[in-house]
């Protein structure tokens, strides 16, 4: 077991701005409640809400205090326990989903997160991957499992099946029998959702995508399930049967538009003991892959900004903590 320091390194901003204003600073290790735990962190997941942050959305309508250090979901070991905590013991390996986490966020070397909202990690993920999955693997599963509920047997598109999001997602459908059309961006993405196990694929740049739905289920789609608004996505709801859903991320803009004969669910990726079981048992289940696009280290936390600025990030960016 390792001494806790006074202060850590964590990468945050003092103002909102582009990812210049992101930067290293020494800040002192959070303290801990009774209900929380703290995390000595190995590996921070980078999403694009992250970027909205740093330019100045407030995902709880609040003002934040500054610095204001970013992150909603990592991975590492239990560094302390809260006296109220018996499910997690110092040592353990975890990962972790905490939205507008108030003591910080994973861009750190140090976080405190309420006990609930932390899980022991996946036995088939190492911590770099499993630090990448807790925003985006309990918003796969979700959509898959809670907001379209899935069977064996349908026909489902993953629209932007190359992101964080869409690369579980896919997985997810499949572990729960349904044939997947992935869409995607290029031949590298189209590569990708083969390898994960997509049954047909659709360059949305350049080919038909209703036309390629309309192929692969000449009946209709059952389901949609989406990362990513405007037309490419009202091209592929085009092609879903009478009485199928569509299922979104509350975030997705614009929003697809309502449709008679078709529900749409919004939904928010929730955390919590029960969440993450079953998030857990399905990564298991499904032999889990987690594309990684690029990795930084903390230092370069603006870097990892800048990338994700780029676009076309296949997986997920991470940071690299210790």
């Amino acid at each position: 077991m390792h001494k806790i320091p006074e202060t850590m390194r964590a990468a945050a901003i003092d103002r909102f701005g582009g990812p210049e204003v992101l930067t290293l600073h020494t800040l002192t290790v959070p303290e801990i409640d009774d209900n929380e735990v703290l995390i000595a962190v190995h590996t921070a997941g980078v999403g694009s809400w992250d970027a909205d942050i740093r330019d100045g959305w407030s995902p709880d309508g609040k003002k934040p205090r500054f610095p204001l250090v970013l992150g909603t979901d990592g991975s590492g070991h239990i560094a302390r326990v809260g006296s109220r905590i018996r499910r997690l013991k110092v040592g353990d390996e975890v990962y972790s989903y905490s939205w507008a986490n108030p003591k910080g966020g994973f861009y750190a070397e140090y976080v405190a997160v309420v006990a609930e909202k932390v899980a022991h990690k996946p036995k088939v993920l190492d911590l770099e991957h499993a630090g990448a999955i807790g925003t985006t693997g309990l918003t796969a599963l979700q959509g898959i499992d809670g907001a379209l509920h899935v069977k064996k047997g349908e026909n489902v598109i993953v629209h932007g099946a190359t992101g964080g999001v869409g690369t579980l997602a896919l997985q997810f459908a499949r572990l729960r029998g349904a044939r997947v059309l992935a869409t995607a961006t290029g031949d590298d993405s189209v590569k990708l959702v083969r390898k994960l196990g997509a049954d047909a694929a659709v360059d949305g740049k350049r080919e038909d995508i209703t036309a390629a739905a309309r192929n692969f289920a000449p009946d209709g789609v059952d389901a949609v399930l989406t990362t990513a608004g405007g037309g490419p996505l009202e091209r592929c709801i085009d092609a879903v049967r009478r009485g199928g859903r569509v299922a979104f991320p509350n975030g997705v803009e614009p929003e697809p538009k309502k449709r008679p004969g078709i529900k749409m669910v919004s939904y928010d990726g929730m955390a919590g003991v029960r969440e993450f079981e079953h998030l857990n048992k399905a990564v298991e289940e499904a032999r889990l892959q987690v594309p990684i696009a690029a990795a930084f280290q903390l230092e370069e936390a603006a870097k990892a900004h800048e990338r994700l600025a780029q676009g076309h990030v296949l997986g997920k960016i991470v940071l690299r903590v210790r």
